[in-house]
Parts: C-alpha cells; sequence; structure tokens
C-alpha cells in the first residue's frame, strides 16, 4: 500500500482506562478478527498479563479501514502497557508511531500516569488525538474530563476531544475517521536503500529470533541479505510479514508498514531493540541512533531449583531478547550454588518475570532480596569499587566512604492527597526539591535515594492516593550514605545469600524483625539453631530456630545420664556446624527479608 494511505499509531493511557477495550474494538470494526476468534483483551494473550489484568508487552495489528469516500487505509496500532513499571515499553512502541491516542477514563479523570505516557508521546513529537471512554457510565464526568484535559497542554485548548463506550462501540468509528486525519503519514522513500528500525523482539524456539520492525526507507523483501548495523551481524531473513494479530507471512514490506523480520539467528546476543536492519548490498548511510538502555533500579538474584541452571540459563537469556529493559550477569553464592544478578525496573517487573518463567518455561527460582548498586571508597585505593550484590560488599575495616545511588522522582497526585504522599516521602528519606500545580494535580518533584523507592514505594503510593498517583524517575548520581552490611548467619555459618544493605539508623529495628522472621520460616532440625543478624562483626539480634522435638539433655527431665550425654554429642557443635552445608532454604526464608522493605 501507499505510503499516503498508512497510519501508525499506539493507545496510550493510565492502567485500566480501556486502552486494550479499545483495541479489541478497532479490530472488530476493520473486522480484523472475526466474531469467532474475537474475544476480550486480545492483545494481552500472556498468562501473566490475562492472571494481573494488565497489559505487560507492546503488541502490534495491522488493520485495514474503508472511509467514506471509499479510500481504505492501513492502520498500524501498536497497543502500550500502562503500568509505570512498563514505561519503557512505551517508549518503544512511540518510537514507531506517527501518532497517539491519549484516552482517558471519564469516570477518573487524567490520572497520573495519563500525564506521564502524554510527555513521552509529545518528547517524541508525536501527534495526539484525545478521547474520553467510559461515556455510557453513571460515575461519568465528561464535563471535568474534557477540562481536565484542555489544562494539560495549550494544544488541546481549542480542541473537543472525542467521546466514546470502548465497551458497547458508541462513538468509536469517530475515532477511525479521526485518525487518518489527525495523524501524518509515514515520510520517506521507497527508491531510498532499505532502513528499517528494530522496535522489538521474541525469541522462538522452532523459528529463532523474530525481529519487529517499521521500514523507514526502501523495500524489505522475504529471502534477502540483510544486515544488522549495531554488531554488522549478516543474516538472510526467512520470512517478512505482518500482524493480523497473529503473525501473516507477505512477500514484502515497503514505506511506513510495520511487520516483522524471521532472522534465523540462534543466539540471543546478536540482536539488540534499537538496531537498524538494511541491505548487505546497499547499506544505508544513516543508521537509527538507537534507545537510550534502560536503567535498572531494582536487583535480584536468580537460583534454579533442582539443578537447572542451564534451563535457567536458556530461559533468561530468551526473556531479555522479549524484554529489552530486563538485565542480568551470572553470579555464584555459597549457599544455593549457581545463578544471575538480574536487575529490573521495579518491583512489579520482576514480580512480572518470575511468573513469565514459571509460566512458559515451567522454571521455578529461588529470589533473593532486591538491592540497588552502590559505589564503596576503599581505603587502600582510590578507585571506587561498584557494588550491586551484597555478597560483594567489602569488610567494614577496608572502607573509606560509601555512596548510594539518588533519584529525581517526580510525583503526580490529586491535591487532596498532596500531604499524605509529602509524609511517605519524608519518611523515605526523601528530600522535597519542588511543588507546582497542574490543573486539578499537583506535582512533587523529590531527591530521594534508590533503595527507598526500589521496593514497595510505588504501591504505597497508589494505596494512599487510592491508584490517581504516578511516580515518574530519573538517576542522580551518586551521594554519601551511611549504609552498613546486614550478614545473617544460621547455625553459627553465614548464609551469604540472605546479606543485605541498610541505612545504619534502620539496622537495629530491622535486624530484630528480621530473626523472628527466621524463626519461623528457616527450616528445622533436631537441635535448635540460633539464627544471627550480624553487623560489622557484632550480633544486633539473635533468636533461637525451636527443633523439630524436645530437646531431652535441656528440658529439666530426669533422664539417665548416659541418654543425656549421647543427644549431648549427636548436638554437638562440630556436628551443628557441619550441617549448615546441608541447609535447604525455601522462598519463604529470602521473601522475610524482603518483607522488612515493605
Amino acid at each position: 500500500m501507499k505510503a499516503e494511505y498508512i497510519r501508525n499509531f499506539a493507545i496510550i493511557a493510565h492502567i485500566d482506562h480501556g486502552k486494550s477495550t479499545l483495541a479489541d474494538r478497532i479490530m472488530a470494526l476493520t473486522q480484523t478478527v472475526s466474531q469467532r476468534d474475537s474475544q476480550a483483551q486480545l492483545l494481552d494473550d500472556m498468562a501473566v498479563e490475562q492472571a494481573h489484568g494488565v497489559t505487560v508487552k507492546s503488541r502490534t495489528v495491522r488493520n485495514f479501514y474503508t472511509a467514506d469516500d471509499g479510500q481504505e487505509y492501513e492502520y498500524n496500532l501498536i497497543d502500550t502497557p500502562g503500568h509505570v513499571d512498563f514505561s519503557y515499553e512505551v517508549s518503544k512502541s512511540l518510537a514507531a508511531s506517527d501518532g497517539a491516542i491519549l484516552l482517558v477514563d471519564a469516570t477518573q479523570g487524567v490520572q497520573a500516569q495519563t500525564v506521564a505516557n502524554f510527555r513521552l508521546a509529545k518528547q517524541n513529537g508525536l501527534a495526539i488525538l484525545p478521547v474520553i471512554n467510559k461515556i455510557d457510565s453513571a460515575a461519568a464526568d465528561v464535563a471535568g474530563t474534557i477540562a481536565q484535559i484542555r489544562q494539560l497542554d495549550s494544544q488541546f485548548a481549542t480542541v473537543e476531544p472525542l467521546q466514546i463506550s470502548a465497551k458497547t462501540g458508541q462513538g468509536v468509528p469517530a475515532v477511525l475517521a479521526a485518525i487518518k486525519t489527525v495523524f501524518p503519514a509515514p515520510s520517506g522513500s521507497a527508491t531510498a536503500p532499505l532502513k528499517a528500525l528494530v522496535f522489538d523482539s521474541l525469541y522462538d524456539p522452532f523459528k529463532g529470533i523474530i525481529a519487529y520492525v517499521r521500514v523507514a526507507d526502501g523495500t524489505l523483501k522475504a529471502a534477502t541479505d540483510n544486515l544488522l548495523m549495531a554488531k554488522q551481524t549478516k543474516l538472510t531473513n526467512k520470512e517478512v510479514g505482518t500482524f493480523t494479530p497473529g503473525m501473516t507471512a507477505t512477500k514484502t514490506l515497503t514505506v511506513g508498514e510495520v511487520g516483522y523480520v524471521v532472522t534465523g539467528l540462534k543466539d540471543p546476543q546478536l540482536l539488540r531493540v534499537g538496531d537498524t536492519l538494511t541491505s548487505q548490498a546497499t547499506p544505508t548511510t544513516t543508521p537509527y541512533p538507537g534507545y537510550e538502555p534502560a536503567e535498572s533500579m531494582v536487583f535480584a538474584g536468580f537460583y534454579p531449583k533442582d539443578q537447572q541452571y542451564r534451563d535457567l540459563q536458556l530461559a533468561i537469556e530468551k526473556l531479555a531478547l522479549n524484554d529489552s529493559s530486563f538485565h542480568y550477569q551470572a553470579e555464584t553464592s555459597e549457599a544455593l550454588g549457581q545463578g544471575f544478578r538480574c536487575g529490573f525496573l521495579g518491583i512489579f517487573h520482576l514480580q512480572i518475570i518470575r511468573e513469565r518463567l514459571q509460566d512458559e518455561y515451567g522454571l521455578a527460582v529461588l529470589t533473593t532480596a532486591p538491592n540497588v548498586t552502590y559505589r564503596v571508597h576503599l581505603k587502600q585505593t582510590n578507585q571506587p569499587l561498584i557494588v550491586n550484590n551484597p555478597i560483594n560488599f567489602p569488610d567494614f575495616a577496608q572502607i573509606d566512604m560509601v555512596e548510594e545511588p539518588f533519584a529525581k522522582a517526580t510525583i503526580t497526585t490529586p491535591t487532596a492527597t498532596v500531604g499524605a504522599v509529602m509524609k511517605l516521602g519524608d519518611s523515605h528519606k526523601g528530600q522535597l526539591l519542588t511543588m507546582q500545580n497542574q490543573g486539578d494535580l499537583v506535582e512533587l518533584h523529590y531527591r530521594i535515594p534508590v533503595s527507598e523507592i526500589a521496593y514497595d514505594f510505588f504501591n504505597s503510593l497508589k494505596s494512599i492516593t487510592h491508584g490517581y498517583a504516578t511516580l515518574t524517575t530519573t538517576f542522580d548520581g551518586y551521594d554519601l550514605a551511611d549504609v552498613v552490611k546486614v550478614e545473617v548467619h544460621i547455625n553459627y555459618a553465614k548464609v551469604d545469600a540472605l546479606s543485605f544493605v541498610v541505612h545504619r539508623e534502620d539496622a537495629p529495628v530491622m535486624t530484630q524483625k528480621l530473626v523472628e522472621k527466621l524463626k519461623f520460616t528457616v527450616p528445622r532440625k533436631l537441635y535448635p539453631m540460633p539464627a544471627q543478624a550480624v553487623v560489622e562483626g557484632k550480633p544486633l539480634a539473635r533468636v533461637n530456630i525451636p527443633p523439630l522435638r524436645k530437646n531431652a539433655a535441656a528440658n529439666g527431665e530426669k533422664r539417665s545420664t548416659s541418654k543425656k550425654q549421647a543427644l549431648l554429642r549427636r548436638q554437638s557443635v562440630n556436628k551443628r556446624q557441619a550441617a549448615h552445608s546441608e541447609l535447604v532454604l525455601s522462598q519463604d526464608v529470602f521473601n522475610a527479608i524482603l518483607d522488612l522493605s515493605l
């Protein structure tokens, strides 16, 4: 199809404002999906998306729309997530789009993530079409929502937002008609050398790496020699096609079209999102600059159960290809063996990756407590040591000073909950920088340690604001911090995988809570085992993990001396210290440390 009749657009909104429902309605009205194949949230096909009711992975689908004048248009819709942990997915989708439908729930108005996603679209220079959803609801406040949209940006001052009900289909035909008018056609030359943006990818066990592309110049043909310019990777593509919404093979992809390429590559390290696909014979001279890498905010260790290290390695490599914001590197723990240190955008992102490993690959993993990266200055050297694993945190006697990462956090919240949000920020060691009004919302700017927002800060924020607040963060360098490493000793043996770093002022309370939790989560043995939390060589808290049965040598009952001596020998220190290698830790033990930060 000619580029002038192609429109590439995304749908952006706050979570639960109806993005997936509108996408379903668009596919139904354009007859992309038959009535028999139609189902709710069709594009959210992963088990974790259906279980949580949220979009995790961006999806693409091609629709054909016939206008009133009989002209047929190709609408390439790229669905986007709404949760703040997956804003990187949103930015990738917007980079491949020319316009964005800004969807706002009439019952809830402009919420914080609406603002955040609107800013992303504006930064990408996209044309924006405001649409109000759920106007058929009894709780809808259409007039108030229109006022909030107009306060969002001066470009909406004279715009009349479209009013729809994605659930019933009311008003959606007007949205389809407006897309061809509001959004520009893609620009590019069909005679220029091939230049296509790789904006996403996935791994297929049979076909290998499948790249999602948008063609900017030239024509992408099936079974031709192509080149990935970032690493100069040569390949002969096995197939090209479009999403309808399933993969449908075609002979070519032309300027402006969005589709996929079966690369045939098996090594997940050979392709990265943001790369430029071109022709080997006549490569383009101006590749895309690529995407800015996602900055991991939370780190945690993944360790396999039942010695399935190789299976876990393959699964993680494929997930990293499918989710470019997920990072990993190999590590080894004395207690848990070989595993991986993984980086995530947030706690919900971590939870989704764990569930995908279980659902898609059948792998159950032990997950250590999340942590952040510290910059440790040693007394013997001028070069700081970067530590993102508490196991590698140096001994306190070697440390001169420690710097921890800080983030600039922008919190957008309704005026009614400003006080509660400020109290939450203060309790997490945040420094309030500025405060400004934005319509009915208040924007708070904090400088806050990443360790304080990496765990459950966003969930707490949503709770106190009833879901109406959002959090966007940017890295703001390192600053001095008084932190200590907490080591956990069970049965007088250090369990390195349970170590974590905490602010010194929080250590006494956290260690006391920790040992109380360990008392009920560490598997018991036939003798009592001490559980200690040690800071700088000194135990701050201790509790005895009770035995499976009574200690006949210490229960005060009258028993024969020989029986007592026999029990004491079995319960000797040497045997208890030797038994630590047989200690099997469950996920509940690691959750006990995670719960301390929630």
